[in-house]
């Protein structure tokens, strides 16, 4: 693998940068293939790998659970209760989608615990993020409610014939996937700049201990911003479908 994909770092060398591989010209245009791009790819393989065989081994279910087809099924449960628990009524039609970026999140954000530069590390990789959650939510508002009460809400908390919190509100919505995606970036990449300089600072005596670390900054800050993300996400969905009676 090209040590350019791995965080690089030494006494010397204290690398935690996005970094091309190799680029290639299409319509006369220059397009890199960075270090994120090739960390998307893995990540993905690993869950397209683990859905493949998890639906083999569904397939040939057993009426009592055990190995990984219980470990499968934990997985299914716990997603459906989460995106039910929050969404309501409206979870059948999202839980596919919420399940499928909390799993990608959450394997991007433990991904620095295999020596990976987290894609979630990189903007580009959450604003996409934020912005899918941002389509759907105003997709589903103009699905779901009436240009009528879109104009009372966007102007609240006064009458819709004075406009004058419009501006405030108008902005308060471009904000939502910046917020979102700023939230999850930093949070990562704050991660991957302290892991990345406590080796690079510490050299041979940052063996064994810096487990703890991880254990902090990889899985515990990992799934916390995994579950904020999601969670908003529903709840921004939620209220743009949920019209006002």
């Amino acid at each position: 693998m090209n040590q350019a994909i791995l965080l690089s770092s030494s006494a010397d060398n204290i690398d935690f940068m996005i970094h091309g591989i190799f680029s290639f010209h299409l319509f006369g245009q220059e397009i890199w293939i960075t270090t994120s791009h090739v960390c998307i790819l893995i990540v993905m393989a690993i869950i397209l790998i683990f859905a493949i065989v998890a639906n083999r081994k569904l397939a040939h279910a057993s009426e009592i659970p055990s190995g990984f087809q219980n470990v499968v099924e934990l997985i299914v449960e716990k997603l459906d209760g989460m995106v039910s628990g929050t969404m309501g009524k409206w979870a059948p039609k999202f839980v596919n989608y919420i399940s499928t970026i909390f799993i990608f999140i959450l394997m991007s954000n433990i991904s620095g615990l295999f020596g990976l530069r987290p894609p979630t590390a990189d903007y580009g990789t959450t604003l996409a993020l934020g912005l899918i959650t941002f389509f759907l939510i105003h997709i589903n508002q103009f699905k779901h409610q009436s240009g009528k009460q879109i104009w009372r809400d966007m102007c609240s908390p006064l009458p819709p014939w004075l406009p004058i919190w419009f501006p405030i509100n108008l902005i308060s919505e471009i904000a939502v996937p910046i917020s979102l995606s700023l939230r999850l970036f930093a949070n990562v990449l704050s991660g991957t700049v302290m892991m990345a300089l406590v080796y690079g600072l510490l050299g041979k005596i940052a063996v064994i201990w810096p487990a703890a670390l991880h254990v902090y900054f990889d899985l515990f800050s990992g799934a916390i911003q995994t579950y904020v993300f999601c969670m908003l996400t529903m709840t921004y969905i939620a209220q743009a479908c949920d019209a006002e009676e």
